[in-house]
């Protein structure tokens, strides 16, 4: 029975996280297979990392909002499983979107959901606005420090989650780990950057080396800076209420890293075909020849070839935190959103459907000729929504 790592860079786009910048993850991507085109299915923690750990997506797996619901009693967990055929199961989040209340904690021996109260002694579990929850996390070293003493107690295969919060907002890198940067989210980037390989390091020296590991590293969704990216939407790009993530479905915050190494595995390859984070927890179940049945996701072992070829998926994505942000009454006409992104590999096409839930407004984007999703398209009706 082979180790398994999971590590979670919180809030960190593709084309940062595959910018050159990030040492750690470019040391991850020479040792095993990039995902250049992964999609996450949608732009908060809960909702995403549910679909991660379930292989199901929003609608099944029962986290819809932020605040609002909890994991379908009914659904079974990666931890659960894994949990059930003799793994050690641990992990070690940073955020209130993780905080066991969710039921992410399902399956898990250990879960160190610790985090601090808000600046103004409030729980940071009970505020909607995800800028401000970004306030209250555990900082990338007590992770690292964590996950390790977690570690240290185990004798046999084990599962371990380490979560990283501190890409997310406000931005202020503790120390400067990236001289390139070009600004303070990137440096926040590097900084868990540097702690993933802080983690990898203190992994080796216990006796697991990273090649002996199945290592996922990926991210729950992207940021939107307001402009600080030629394909940012937040601020005075158009849409002010949306802070960071949440309210948007455009590839700043969909689009997301996602590398994937271990025993058996082909390393340096990068896969242009387009995949979901739904399809992580179905291609572990299959390298370790578990059943993955009635899951939303497949298995990605398709691409896992010499030459990372494969046949790309349609990505849904959906948010419906609008209906949360609209409450405190500033954007009464905010509406819930779902998306579709399809990849055509044998024209070299890529499209984005994105529509309001509820109602017939859709915008059609061509991803070739329009990257940054600037001029969108109306179209006459929604389309049916996909189950995977």
């Amino acid at each position: 029975m082979q180790n398994i790592l999971f590590v979670s860079l919180d809030t960190v786009r593709a084309d940062v996280a595959y910018s050159g910048k990030m040492t750690g993850i470019e040391a991850l991507r020479r040792g095993g297979v990039t995902f250049r085109q992964a999609v996450s299915s949608a732009p908060f923690t809960p909702v995403s990392h549910a679909t991660v750990f379930t292989g199901l997506q929003p609608a099944r797996h029962g986290i819809r909002h932020l605040l609002r619901e909890q994991l379908d009693p009914d659904v079974t967990t990666l931890a659960e499983r894994l949990k059930s055929v003799g793994y050690a199961t641990g992990a070690v989040v940073s955020c209130p979107g993780l905080n066991r209340w969710y039921g992410m904690d399902r399956g898990f021996d250990h879960y160190d959901d610790e985090i601090p109260r808000l600046p103004d002694g409030s729980d940071p579990l009970t505020t909607p606005d995800v800028k401000k929850r970004g306030l209250a996390l555990k900082r990338a070293p007590l992770v690292v420090e964590r996950a390790l003493a977690w570690l240290r107690r185990q004798d046999g295969p084990f599962f371990l989650f380490a979560h990283f919060f501190d890409a997310h907002w406000p931005y202020e890198p503790p120390e400067d780990f990236c001289p390139e940067a070009a600004n303070p989210y990137e440096g926040e980037v590097a900084y868990s950057d540097h702690h993933l390989q802080l983690l990898l390091r203190g992994m080796e020296e216990l006796g697991h080396a990273p090649e002996d590991t199945l290592i996922v590293c990926f991210s729950d969704h992207g940021e939107d800076l307001a402009g600080w990216y030629p394909n940012d939407h937040a601020g005075s790009r158009g849409h002010p209420y949306e802070e960071g993530h949440g309210c948007l479905l455009f590839d700043a915050t969909q689009h997301v890293p996602l590398v994937i190494g271990g025993p058996g595995l082909p390393s340096g390859i990068e896969v242009d075909g387009q995949v979901r984070l739904v399809d992580i927890a179905p291609t572990v179940l299959d390298l370790l020849g578990m059943d993955k049945e009635d899951l939303d996701g497949a298995s990605l072992a398709e691409f896992f070839g010499p030459d990372g070829a494969g046949s790309s998926r349609p990505a849904y994505s959906e948010t419906y935190y609008p209906e949360e942000r609209r409450a405190d009454g500033q954007y009464p006409d905010l509406a819930p959103l779902a998306a579709v992104r399809l990849q055509d590999d044998e024209h070299g096409g890529r499209r984005k459907v994105i529509w309001e839930i509820g109602t017939d407004t859709v915008q059609l984007y061509d991803l070739r000729s329009d990257p940054d999703e600037q001029r969108g398209h109306t179209v006459s009706s929604a389309p049916a929504v996909p189950r995977n």
